[in-house]
């Protein structure tokens, strides 16, 4: 089993750190990462007429072989595809990302788009995600509120799904958006089969213009934020909110739900117990 590592905060990450020496018992595991934030960047390569894309070897602790890469999350895992890393890979793995990937940031996520690139090149992909207490805006986190992540648990709920899914893979590629609460594991109430919510927990309200001095027709964009908002309790940020491993399959679920899923659902099952039925 060949397992690529990859993420859209970076490099430097510690939850990608985390994430892959997580995914160490499962085989080799290759991490090529973004060399700076590509949050946002959604499945995006780049325009690959202008850019010259360069990759650069990294350590980091308890991997063997660690890329940096000169271009977003889609674009890492696209050079897996083309051998730029070696052997062909089984599984692609994204995160950890602070800040839960829930709600309509969804499809604008690199990490999520990470992984339906990966779907979309004949390889499952797993998106791992955790919640930042305090701050939930379009899925990310500041530095100063990701101090008290608790990466461990995500990590351990990556590798329960990871585990799963070898038990049993799918009959096809899968794209999984895995969110975590940021909870001790014993903390957790659960798990559920979510779907994709339409609001996110806290969004942007407004953009206004604001003249750039010394430029004439140069505007800053300054941006504000609404309220936090209640998520349904079936939905991805619902669930999140709700203290639930939320697992939401961004493939066709019912085409494959008899074909390997049920492997990861009983791992979850082991782990935080049974997987919550209510709208589900």
């Amino acid at each position: 089993m060949r397992i690529l590592v990859t993420n859209d905060d970076g490099i430097d990450s510690v939850g990608l750190h985390v994430l892959a020496r997580a995914m160490r018992p499962f085989g080799e595991v290759v991490v090529a990462a973004p060399d700076q934030e590509y949050s946002g960047a959604g499945a995006a390569i780049g325009a690959l007429h202008l850019i010259q894309p360069e990759v650069h070897k990294r350590q980091i602790e308890g991997i063997d072989t660690a890329w940096a890469v000169s271009g977003p999350p889609a674009l890492c895992v696209f050079f897996a595809r083309l051998g730029l890393y070696g052997d062909p890979f089984d599984l692609v793995v994204s995160g950890i990302n602070p800040g839960a990937n829930v709600g309509r940031a969804v499809y604008h996520s690199g990490t999520v788009g990470a992984a339906i690139t990966a779907r979309n090149g004949g390889i499952s992909g797993i998106a791992v995600s955790q919640a930042v207490i305090g701050f939930g805006v379009e899925g990310q986190g500041w530095d100063d509120a990701v101090k008290g992540q608790k990466w461990h648990t995500a990590a351990a709920i990556a590798a329960t799904v990871v585990d799963g899914f070898i038990a049993n893979k799918p009959a096809e590629p899968i794209v999984l958006n895995v969110n975590v609460p940021n909870l001790e594991i014993e903390e957790l109430k659960g798990w559920r089969r979510t779907s994709v919510g339409h609001i996110v927990p806290q969004a942007m309200a407004r953009a206004e213009m604001e003249a750039k001095e010394g430029y004439e027709d140069s505007y800053y964009v300054r941006m504000t934020y609404g309220g936090t908002t209640q998520m349904a309790p079936h939905t991805d940020g619902g669930a999140v909110e709700n203290g639930e491993v939320s697992v939401t399959y961004l493939s066709r679920f019912d085409d494959v739900a008899h074909h390997g899923t049920d492997e990861i659902h009983n791992a979850l099952t082991g782990i935080v117990g049974s997987q919550n039925m209510l709208h589900s």
